[in-house]
């Protein structure tokens, strides 16, 4: 008889239903043993409420060039939630872009759309990885999206489809280090948090990069269902980083890096560059450098702006 291969959702369901001790921390457990919910945390800052009953709708905005790690991270984040006493899932996960065609994501993986923009649930959480430049209406969906949304967030460089719909105007927000300057040179009406692993203003929320959207996928996680239940779902990944609780855990990104004598880097993108092969200009009396003859052309057509966003 050939023997069916278990999935780990369903390793964490059945564990879930026998309230395992070994496998689990001692507070989700003790929580099972004792046939109650894990203690919401009265320390958990802007809690959300979830439904009493049903799962809530995750919308995972996609196009060309969709970076994988920052929607597939949230993505095993929400999927891995467990709720003692109940065998569905908390969450309803599903992608949305501008076409329901295959489209290529970052490392050449090819993904189908489960929505397009018009056909999409309306989504209580929104994911907004870094991808292509975004169409009229895409941003006009996370416009129409933000006015019922508990959470639009986005993770690395998804914080400029963000900022183009006009959203972050005079709130605070982050994005992937190496974009601190360009981000902040583009959206002189957004308050640019350096150092941040993520940052939230109302119910728009903005990751650093990559893997910094799974810890803000575990904070909005703990803002629904308390900590005690974000930290089993860490446990559960085997995932270690801290980040989640404690937004300023970036303060190593904090500081501008600088170029020092032989060791450049891009103004642009703070790309480590070769300086003899490097695209370079001088402004105002003094040497940059570029990893691309792109960035030099952006540096160019308004150095003033790179230098007051520095």
């Amino acid at each position: 008889m050939k023997r069916k291969n278990i999935t780990r959702r369903e390793l964490l369901q059945a564990t879930a239903a026998l309230g395992c001790l070994a496998a689990t921390p001692f507070s989700a457990a003790a929580s099972r043993l004792e046939g109650t919910d894990p203690p919401r945390s009265s320390s958990v800052r802007n809690p959300l409420k979830p439904p009493a009953e049903g799962s809530i709708p995750v919308a995972f905005l996609v196009s060309e060039g969709a970076v994988i790690i920052d929607f597939c991270g949230p993505w095993e984040v929400f999927q891995d939630v467990m709720i003692p006493g109940r065998m569905d899932m908390p969450f309803q996960l599903y992608t949305v872009s501008g076409t329901n065609k295959p489209i290529q994501v970052s490392g050449g993986m090819k993904i189908v759309p489960d929505y397009t923009l018009e056909a999409a649930p309306a989504p209580k959480v929104v994911v907004i990885p870094a991808q292509s430049a975004p169409s009229a209406d895409v941003l006009e969906w996370i416009r129409k999206s933000a006015k019922s949304a508990d959470v639009i967030m986005s993770v690395c460089t998804g914080a400029y489809l963000l900022a183009q719909t006009g959203l972050l105007a005079g709130k605070a927000a982050t994005t992937h280090h190496g974009s601190y300057v360009d981000f902040a040179r583009k959206y002189p009406d957004v308050r640019v948090k350096r150092g941040a692993r993520f940052v939230e203003d109302g119910n728009l929320a903005s990751a650093g990069g990559l893997s910094s959207g799974i810890d803000l996928a575990l904070r909005v996680v703990e803002r629904y269902y308390g900590r005690p239940v974000a930290q089993q779902v860490a446990f559960d990944m085997e995932y270690q980083g801290q980040g989640w609780m404690n937004p300023d855990s970036n303060a190593v990104y904090a500081k501008l890096r600088t170029s020092m004598d032989g060791h450049p880097l891009c103004v642009v993108c703070s790309m480590a560059i070769d300086a003899a092969s490097a695209s370079k200009s001088v402004y105002q009396g003094k040497t940059y450098y570029f990893c691309s003859p792109n960035h030099k052309s952006i540096f160019d057509a308004s150095p003033a702006e790179f230098i007051n966003a520095m």
